[in-house]
Formats: C-alpha cells, sequence, structure tokens
C-alpha cells in the first residue's frame, strides 16, 4: 500500500507522521498490532527518528505502525508492506472515505484492476425519508 506523509507532527514525548491512509483502508495494524515493514520511497540524509505512523481518522486505533525509526520529511511516500487482498478485503468507507485504488504489479508491469470509489458513488444509495 502506497500513503504520503501529510504532516510530520513533533511533541516533547512523541513523534507522529500523519498519512492519508486511515484504518479504513488497511485495519490489521488497529485490529489486532499486525506489524507491517515501512518502506520510505525517498531516502534523505536528515537524522532518522522514532515516528507512530498515523492516519487521519482522529481515532486512538488509527496507526499504520508505531515507534518505527525513520527518516521523514512531509509530502514523502510510503509503501507499506504485505497488505495484499487480505487487506483490501477488510478494507471499508467507515467515516465515509472511499476504499483506494487497486494495483496488480507482475514483474514490470502495474494495472489499475479497481478504481478508487468516488463520494458521488458513496451517497448514491442514500435517500432523505420524509
Amino acid at each position: 500500500m502506497l500513503t504520503r506523509v501529510e504532516y510530520i507532527k513533533k511533541t516533547a514525548h512523541r513523534h507522529f507522521a500523519i498519512v492519508d491512509a486511515g484504518m479504513n483502508d488497511f485495519m490489521r495494524p488497529a485490529l489486532y498490532g499486525a506489524w507491517h515493514h515501512i518502506l520510505p520511497l525517498k531516502q534523505h540524509d536528515i537524522p532518522a527518528l522514532a515516528f507512530d505512523v498515523v492516519g487521519p481518522v482522529c481515532e486512538s486505533t488509527d496507526f499504520m505502525a508505531k515507534n518505527r525509526v525513520l527518516a521523514l520529511m512531509e509530502n514523502d511516500l510510503l509503501a507499506i508492506d504485505n497488505t495484499g487482498a487480505y487487506g483490501m478485503s477488510m478494507s471499508s468507507n467507515y467515516n465515509s472515505r472511499p476504499r483506494a485504488a487497486e494495483v496488480l504489479v507482475d514483474r514490470d508491469e502495474v494495472k489499475l484492476i479497481r478504481r478508487r470509489e468516488t463520494i458521488a458513488e458513496l451517497m448514491q444509495n442514500e435517500t432523505l425519508q420524509a
């Protein structure tokens, strides 16, 4: 899974990398603390810090990883390793967030196999009953 670092927040006790992927995109860490490699796609010549990689949903369980030593900057792309079809099958529209696009990587070929949902598609079956 690819995600972008939207914001770096540093406190006296912790550093947070707030990413655009949330617990609705990948539930395994939130549900049972599953551990997945976090791989920055760009290397920086800055000190690595211990980060909690968290999502934008504002739930205490909205995290991808805790206490990972990474050299990160805002707008960095991160790969969360081994999320796969199982991760996608557990994704949801929680908090009115469209599910992510799904891409198949086959050697040197990359194919979009499921496009990202739109907000309009999420709302299309809703009605106002008087």
